[in-house]
């Protein structure tokens, strides 16, 4: 069959076909070409992206105008122009600068502080001072050194002295040092920054300094703030007069805490607790006046402390007639973390026969459980040197 196709008509052998078949042929070609037409104009866009050159992030020093002095990643400063639609630049933005003339494309919608945010942990705590047992004492201290400066400074201004900036925290793991820290966050309204010492550690010569005043910049814009560093013994253990070149980098990182701990810059409604579980071996410049100057000691918690713990952790369980007194006669040199598990062991013995509240012998069993692995950890550590 041969077809003829003319203008309004379209015609084979037994004559001309309606013109609504000519009608949907040259709709279906237009939408086909619209189609094609938007997969070139896609495909074009993907090349020149593809050519572009990458842009680099910079921070902004400071902008005026039309033109900005910008940071680079190592350091360097320029004098460069800032691009239409950018908006207003402030100091310490980031921005995408173009790689050959460096001139600001547009701000960057990364934050400043991400690097920052990897190492730490950023809260404000709800542990409550009726939740700490046993510890009488070093909360009173923990409140007179931290709680107090932040919460009534007009007291400290009466007298005319400076409060102490930091207190450091030591004694066997599991006696509650993070709890009281989290305590007096909670007491004050006060930002929680954690870190471990260890990862302040970095791998490149002055990361770690880079690091360390970056955090100290975080706490005072998120004043009133407390710097937790738990693990300091892992960054400011004695310093030696050789080394490693990453014995000397610690050392670097160690000696950018010092003066930011101690420097031009004040602290204001930022405080330091540091906390670790060998204190003899931390050199002696962190430990003098001026810097952590008050020293807590948390000790295995006694017979009456132990109970305290013991009434506060299973407060919240369903119980029958427990024995107190019993109990805690078998947890000689428990610590506070070690009540706690006896606890959950007590309610694990429970939930395994099918019951929903927890009796004296659960709590025996429990201590019979979490004393047998402690002896057994301390066997295998005595064999691995045997």
């Amino acid at each position: 069959m041969c077809l003829i196709v003319t203008e309004g008509s379209v015609e084979n052998e037994g004559g001309r076909l309606s013109d609504v078949v000519y009608d949907h042929t040259i709709s279906l070609l237009e939408e086909e070409n619209a189609l094609l037409r938007k997969t070139v104009s896609q495909l074009k866009d993907d090349v020149d992206r593809l050519k572009r050159s990458p842009l680099m992030v910079c921070e902004v020093v400071t902008a005026k105008g039309g033109n900005a002095v910008i940071k680079m990643p190592n350091g360097n400063r320029f004098f460069v122009d800032i691009l239409s639609g950018c908006g207003k630049l402030r100091p310490g933005e980031l921005v995408f600068v173009e790689q050959k003339n460096l001139s600001v494309v547009k701000k960057a919608s990364v934050s400043k502080r991400y690097g920052v945010e990897k190492f730490v942990i950023v809260e404000k705590p709800n542990v409550l001072w009726g939740e700490i047992g046993g510890l009488e004492e070093q909360i009173r201290e923990i409140r007179e050194i931290v709680e107090l400066p932040l919460n009534k400074p007009e007291l400290f201004e009466k007298v005319g002295i400076e409060p102490p900036k930091g207190v450091l925290l030591h004694g066997p793991p599991g006696t509650g040092k993070t709890l009281l820290a989290k305590a007096v966050a909670t007491a004050t309204n006060s930002t929680f920054i954690e870190i471990v010492g260890s990862e302040l550690v970095q791998k490149f010569i002055g990361e770690g300094a880079k690091l360390v005043k970056e955090i100290f910049n975080m706490a005072r814009q998120k004043a009133p703030s407390i710097i937790f560093i738990d693990e300091l013994d892992a960054l400011a253990a004695k310093r030696m007069d050789v080394g490693t070149s990453g014995e000397r980098e610690v050392q670097r990182t160690f000696m950018q805490l010092l003066a930011e701990i101690d420097g031009f810059k004040g602290l204001g409604n930022v405080k330091i607790i540091g906390c670790t579980n060998r204190k003899d071996i931390l050199d002696p410049a962190i430990l003098r006046s001026g810097r952590l100057e008050r020293h807590i000691f948390f000790p295995l918690p006694a017979k009456d402390a132990r109970k305290e713990i013991l009434r506060i952790h299973a407060k919240a369980m369903n119980s029958s007639d427990i024995d107190m007194d019993r109990v805690i006669g078998l947890t000689e040199n428990f610590t506070g973390a070690e009540i706690r598990a006896v606890c959950t062991e007590a309610g694990y013995f429970a939930i395994r026969e099918s019951r929903s509240s927890v009796d004296t012998t659960d709590f025996i069993n429990a201590v019979a459980k979490v004393k047998s692995k402690e002896e057994a950890e301390s066997t295998e550590y005595v064999k691995m040197f045997g």
